[in-house]
């Protein structure tokens, strides 16, 4: 018998005694004390704890149910399933323990022509509590069944409650004897192997304290009005029905395994290792396809997190089957066709499902092959130390940097005779946590650590960029941050990270940088500042709330501010032709290595085989400016990156590309992958200019270039300027160069004259200077401040003249000299005081921190300067007393 069959038939045997016929209800409740529905109870709990009237006496349903408390054991064993069904019926004040006996046997034990099950009432068995003589007299009164089946046993196993204070009550279970093959006789309570519990009838009848009966606390009183709630596990009557041996062999999830056969080319029941894959693939198969048709996704938490653990126990157990192509997909068509007669919004909501599924494998499967090499690496490592346990370092990093989840590399360790510093590793994440708030306002990518960041794409999926073609969109706020955490609102003041369902607006990144713009809807006004990549495919929008209140779903219209997007194209647009033009100057070796595209302003850093010369970047900016003519079309398409190469489209270098990339041509002149945006025609660039050019490191050079109204406001200053220029020389403009050349050569010989002279008369004041000379055991100290503004080289002169008037004895010369708030000073030692221990050089640590400077040299003359010329007094003393200390030392 199929498993449908199994369900069309319960719910046609209540149906016909007068019970409401009510759909499964979703995994997902709004019941703060399950992650997933569970049982198939949980619709009705507000009818039985009283919160609310039951529309009808008595009902049925087939619920779809998700337990996922031994995910870890799922495989190992048979036994152990995520997902289930449970039959259930429910009596709310209308029949009691009579009518559930009577109701659960004759569809057990009725013949299969009739409508039953066809189950041999010889092989079943039941249990009651040990309280609920009642029971046990009705199962005798009502079936027939002999005394000796029907066992006993206390509260532990057999009274059932809510987990909370309210309604309770005795249950009673139904057993089915497999046979002695399956293990020893004498009933459910010696062995559960032979004996397998098909049915618990619950008699809600009691009222349970803090306390629960089956923990030994007392019943504190009667429900006023008795009621019934039953589960029959559809999946163990299927097995039995079907004559298999487990669920993993029935007709709902042996499809999956068989799947997992053809992908992987090995068969189940061969190898126990593979036989624990394969029934992971199926189980977790099957709870994935039916959270993801009732609205869960994968994330970092909660609900999404267990989904998202199912889905890449899944891949990791695929790949460990020798399958490496993507698999999810394949498996949930299985499940749909399987599951759809008993739930048909499978069919209907497939391609949601399918695409949950793909942008998920898609995900892991991009991290799981770099993260599962460090992990081999570090598990090698480990075991090579003779150590058993992987370090918390390696779990985080595999987390954090590769998106495993803790469980994953504890299962993978333990696979390896590992075990995991766990506590190491949520030390590492509560630190980053710590660290993500301090470093919050300086980090472009927001205030959340890149945790809080994949979650959102977790959940949420990529987001849809349009902005190539549009600059406004229809958006939806799917996420929002305030001060690095989850928010459902934010207020107008608060500067804010949100995520959009879809955005016109570009993210940095490719040299360009973000749009900015608003976003609008009813009450609300945000203004976007900043757009970041925060984690590749998700775009985070940094914005302030101008006015009224931003919450989760709001509907906005977003608007990129389109002036300052074209200008920004025009820059993009010109980056690429100047690559163009400087390649044409220098060939290959001319590679890109940096650029930068703001409105009007562009930056572009290429590797430069020797010094750029100026005729070469004024060639670079003719032949732009030429091909600016033409005014071809820009066209963008995206190819294989073969067929990129083949076409001989540029890729930078350093850059990260998948099988799929966008190509940009502007005519035949350019061709490079890239992402960004730019103009339709390169005629809209109107023209480039550059403005500066430099060496910015080892074979570097970086030209910068206005383009469009900024070059020609720019050309028309320079214009300005040159006409001024010309009239003030009284020359034509093209003879400015000459006339300001002849102009500059005159004033470097007068400065040079005026040096030479401020020289002379700072010299005649060395013998004034040498006369103030004291004694320092024997060595003659000069130290003075000279009048202010006389610079390093006026300085070190006459420190010299005066070290020489000072003639053989022993001297150490020390000058300062305050300009502009700073200072500077000249230390000279002659070789009589160098024979006595004192180095110039090595003097002047002993004095600089005083005037806030520092300095060096050679043992005979040093020099320096600071920031503090009111400290010169306190120098000098310090000078003084470092000679006093050398010279008595020696």
């Amino acid at each position: 018998m199929q498993t449908h069959e199994i369900n069309d038939r319960f719910t046609e045997h209540f149906r016909s005694r007068g019970h409401t016929v009510v759909p499964s209800a979703s995994l997902i409740l709004d019941d703060p004390t399950l992650l997933f529905v569970n049982a198939g109870m949980v619709q009705f709990k507000p009818y039985f704890l009283g919160d609310a009237p039951p529309p009808y006496p008595r009902a049925t349903s087939i619920q779809k149910c998700v337990r996922t408390g031994d995910i870890d054991e799922v495989g190992k064993t048979t036994r152990h399933n995520t997902f289930f069904q449970m039959a259930g019926n429910f009596s709310f004040g209308d029949y009691f323990k009579d009518g559930a006996i009577e109701n659960a046997w004759d569809l057990v034990t009725k013949s299969q022509s009739d409508g039953g099950y066809g189950f041999d009432p010889e092989r079943l068995w039941v249990t009651v509590y040990e309280h609920d003589a009642e029971a046990a007299e009705l199962w005798r009164k009502i079936t027939g069944i002999p005394a000796e089946r029907i066992q006993t046993r206390d509260a532990k196993d057999n009274y059932w409650d809510m987990g909370v204070p309210g309604p309770g009550g005795p249950c009673s279970e139904i057993y089915y004897d497999r046979g002695p093959a399956y293990g020893r006789e004498g009933g459910p309570v010696v062995d559960e192997d032979r004996y397998i519990e098909i049915w618990n009838l619950v008699f809600m009848q009691d009222i349970r304290g803090e306390k629960s009966p089956k923990q030994g606390g007392p019943v504190i009183g009667e429900l006023p009005t008795k009621n019934i709630d039953t589960g029959m596990g559809v999946e163990r009557v299927a097995c039995l029905l079907q004559g298999v041996e487990n669920v993993y062999e029935t007709d709902l999830v042996r499809p999956v395994i068989a799947k997992a056969e053809e992908l992987s080319g090995r068969r189940y029941g061969v190898d126990h290792a593979d036989d624990v894959r394969f029934r992971v693939i199926a189980d977790h198969a099957r709870s994935g396809v039916m959270l993801v048709g009732d609205g869960v996704t994968p994330g970092n938490e909660a609900r999404g997190y267990v989904l998202r653990r199912l889905l890449r126990r899944i891949i990791r157990s695929t790949r460990l089957l020798g399958v490496h192509e993507p698999v999810l997909s394949e498996f949930s068509k299985v499940v749909r066709d399987a599951m759809a007669p008993s739930y048909p919004e499978l069919v209907t909501e497939f391609e949601r499902i399918d695409s949950v599924m793909r942008n998920e494998e898609e995900a892991f499967l991009s991290t799981l092959t770099a993260g599962s090499k460090i992990f081999d690496v570090a598990v090698a490592e480990t075991k090579k130390a003779g150590g058993r346990q992987l370090s918390g370092d390696k779990a985080f990093q595999l987390h954090d940097t590769y998106g495993f989840p803790i469980d994953l590399t504890l299962e993978m360790a333990a696979e390896q005779g590992l075990s995991v510093d766990e506590q190491g590793f949520r030390d590492l994440m509560a630190e980053q946590r710590r660290r993500a708030k301090e470093d919050a306002k300086s980090r472009k990518t927001g205030h959340g650590d890149l945790s809080t960041y994949r979650a959102l794409l977790d959940q949420h999926g990529t987001t849809d960029f349009i902005g190539y073609t549009d600059l406004q969109s229809h958006s939806r706020v799917l996420g929002l941050l305030v001060n690095g955490q989850p928010a459902k609102s934010a207020a107008a003041g608060t500067e804010v990270e949100l995520v959009l369902d879809r955005t016109p607006f570009y993210a940095e990144g490719g040299g360009q940088i973000a749009d900015t713009g608003r976003l609008v809807g009813p009450g609300v006004e945000v203004e976007v500042l900043d757009v970041q990549r925060a984690v590749p495919g998700l775009f985070v929008h940094r914005a302030r709330v101008v006015e009224g209140e931003l919450g989760v779903d709001t509907q906005l219209e977003a608007a990129v501010d389109a002036a300052r997007r074209q200008a920004i194209a025009r820059s993009h647009s010109a980056t690429h032709l100047v690559h163009a033009a400087v390649r044409s100057a220098y060939g290959k070796r001319a590679a890109q290595a940096g650029s930068l595209n703001s409105p009007g302003r562009m930056r572009f850093d290429f590797t430069a085989p020797s010094a750029v010369s100026s005729d070469v970047l004024v060639g670079v900016e003719q032949e732009v400016n030429d091909y600016l003519q033409t005014d071809a079309e820009v066209q963008s398409y995206t190819t294989t990156m073969d067929r990129a190469m083949e076409l001989g489209a540029i890729a930078l270098f350093g850059e990260k590309y998948g099988d799929q990339v966008r190509v940009v041509d502007m005519g035949d002149y350019s061709r490079e992958l890239c992402g960004g945006t730019h103009v339709p025609r390169i005629g809209h660039l109107g023209v480039v200019k550059l403005v500066a050019d430099a060496s910015v490191g080892s074979g570097v050079h970086r030209v910068e270039a206005l383009v469009g109204m900024d070059a020609m406001r720019h050309i028309s200053k320079e214009h300005l300027l040159v006409s001024q220029l010309a009239e003030q020389f009284k020359v034509p403009a093209e003879q400015l160069p000459e006339r300001i050349a002849g102009v500059v050569d005159r004033l470097r010989s007068a400065e040079k004259e005026l040096q030479q002279l401020r020289i002379s008369q700072v010299l005649s004041s060395a013998g004034e200077l040498a006369d103030k000379g004291t004694d320092v055991h024997g060595v003659t100290l000069v130290a003075e401040q000279v009048p202010d503004g006389v610079d390093g080289g006026a300085l070190r002169a006459l420190a010299g003249e005066v070290r020489g008037r000072l003639g053989s004895r022993p001297a150490v010369v020390a000058l300062f000299s305050a300009d502009d708030g700073k200072v500077s000073f000249v230390v000279g030692v002659n070789d009589a005081a160098r024979d006595r221990g004192l180095a110039a050089g090595k003097l002047v640590p002993a004095f600089a921190p005083e005037v806030g400077g520092r300095g060096g040299g050679k043992p005979d003359m040093a020099q320096g300067g600071g920031s503090d010329p009111s400290g010169v007094t306190a120098a000098v003393g310090k000078l003084r007393e470092e000679v006093d200390r050398v010279v008595a030392g020696a």
